[in-house]
């Protein structure tokens, strides 16, 4: 890690540069909505191979300290961009997933409000973590036995790794691009060469037939 030092105290930068790696190496999804009885509401994460990824969600009750209405109850399906399921739950009203992602690309977290008369508007906490925002720190710091400093630490080192990765990854993608850009590119080029020869076609039997036709006609 290069580490730039301006004036007669690098804290600052040092912190700043910190907080830039925690923000680039890990995505943390925290977010509230609403749905309707018998509607459908989709959250896509792009998560890269052998990366964690933790999820939780909950019916919000309508009102406060009180249990949550029988109808208020919905399924959720966490697939991947290949269609492979990796959570499902059937008419539930809270839960939670984690695994290791081992295909690279767009997961889907689908929720699906069961249908009910008259329609019921359910508000939904769903809060879906990866890379190492998904990773239990705390039961690391037990298990360790280690100090607020190796700690920090040790999650500064997941953090490079995983920006490390993250690097090769969108390398990857880019390569794919261009790959992506360069056939379409020549696809392109070959498709003008025949909607050129068509048109260079179509106008010479056009001239062909009028020349025929004026012979005919003895007007030349």
């Amino acid at each position: 890690m290069i580490m730039i030092m301006m004036g007669s105290n690098p804290k600052p930068l040092v912190h700043l540069s910190l907080l830039l790696l925690v923000l680039f190496s890990s995505s943390t999804e925290s977010l509230r909505f609403e749905i309707q009885s018998g509607h459908t509401k989709c959250i896509s994460e792009d998560i890269k191979s052998n990366s964690m990824t933790v999820g939780k969600y909950q019916i919000v009750s309508p009102n406060e300290g009180q249990p949550l209405p029988d109808a208020h109850r919905f399924t959720v399906r966490v697939t991947s961009s290949y269609g492979n399921n990796y959570h499902y739950g059937d008419r539930v009203q809270t839960g939670q997933f984690a695994f290791a992602a081992v295909e690279a690309g767009d997961y889907m977290t689908c929720f699906w409000a069961v249908d009910h008369n008259p329609v019921e508007t359910l508000t939904v906490d769903f809060d879906w973590k990866t890379g190492v925002a998904a990773k239990d720190w705390s039961n690391v710091a037990k298990k360790g036995q280690v100090d607020v400093m190796e700690l920090e630490l040790k999650k500064l080192q997941d953090t490079v790794s995983s920006i490390h990765e993250e690097m090769f990854y969108l390398r990857e993608k880019e390569e794919e691009m261009q790959e992506l850009n360069r056939t379409t590119s020549s696809r392109m080029f070959w498709l003008s060469l025949l909607s050129l020869f068509v048109c260079l076609s179509v106008a010479g039997m056009q001239i062909w037939h009028l020349k025929t036709f004026f012979e005919k006609k003895k007007l030349i």
